[in-house]
């Protein structure tokens, strides 16, 4: 995981890269971590760019001295070099998408797109968390198909993260549609398992489909149904990963009735089978 010395974000290009990746960004580990119960990193240092994701449960991650408390949907990252540390609360589930990445000798401007504010956003049922759950499973195929799509999909969480930040600033108004948006979404993600309509949605909003899709879009990356496919996705992952259930199981759980349009669904939209995803899964 670690790469040779370096001045400044200048990197050597790694001898594991070598053969994987022809140009940056260089991905040097992505993977979807269970930690065990009273897990924690002690104080260190990495010569690599890093974002954590937390899918699942709560951490607390200290960088710079600074304590931030990260639950579902919290994107951070730091820079080479900057001190960390990670402590879970015991009792408590943590899985997080972990990403190590540098640009070799090549300088990119990513604290300019990303700023200097190491907590990022809550990114719950947004297209990039999709996006980071998308570029772990293409890192742990073979092939160069799948390393091209990891570094597309890292240069496209850059574009997405540095838009978001953009769009924080909101009228009154906006500020009032966003809150119906926000309606939208829970109530999909309390009903992602059964049929849902566009006429429910316009009922509960008071707004008309054509509206909802586009603000819905703005607001979140995906239209309403996109969305819930996504919360179904994340479900079914969530299931394999802590449930014995077979796949047909967790296809009904999540609202299909049928196992193989399930499983279309799944690897049109993560780009592998379920079975495949949960091979990146790792726990040390």
């Amino acid at each position: 995981m670690d790469t040779a010395p370096f001045t400044g974000h200048h990197f050597p290009l790694p001898a594991h890269a070598e053969g994987k990746y022809y140009f940056p960004p260089y991905i040097t580990l992505a993977h979807l971590f269970h930690a065990p119960d009273r897990w924690g990193l002690a104080p260190r240092t990495l010569n690599s760019y890093q974002f954590q994701y937390v899918v699942e449960g709560i951490a607390e991650y200290e960088i710079e001295g600074r304590t931030i408390t990260t639950r579902r949907g919290d994107l951070i990252y730091h820079s080479p070099n900057q001190l960390h540390e990670v402590h879970t609360i015991p009792g408590e589930p943590y899985i997080c998408i972990s990403i190590l990445f540098h640009f070799g000798r090549q300088h990119y401007p990513v604290e300019e797109l990303l700023g200097q504010d190491r907590y990022l956003g809550n990114f719950a049922g947004h297209k990039i968390e999709k996006k980071l759950s998308q570029l772990i499973s293409h890192y742990h195929q073979p092939g160069l198909s799948h390393h091209a799509a990891c570094q597309g999909l890292l240069m496209q969480l850059f574009a997405d993260l540095s838009g978001w930040k953009q769009e924080q600033t909101e009228t009154e108004g906006q500020h009032k549609i966003k809150a119906k948006m926000v309606l939208i979404r829970n109530h999909i993600a309390g009903h992602y398992n059964r049929e849902i309509r566009h006429k429910e949605l316009e009922q509960l909003s008071g707004l008309s489909r054509n509206y909802i899709i586009v603000k819905f879009r703005k607001a979140f990356g995906m239209t309403p149904f996109e969305y819930m496919t996504s919360v179904r996705i994340e479900r079914a992952k969530e299931l394999a990963i802590q449930t014995n259930m077979s796949i047909s199981e967790i296809a009904t759980t999540v609202g299909y009735a049928d196992v193989h349009t399930f499983g279309r669904m799944f690897k049109n939209n993560m780009g592998v089978s379920l079975s495949q995803f949960c091979s990146s899964l790792v726990t040390e």
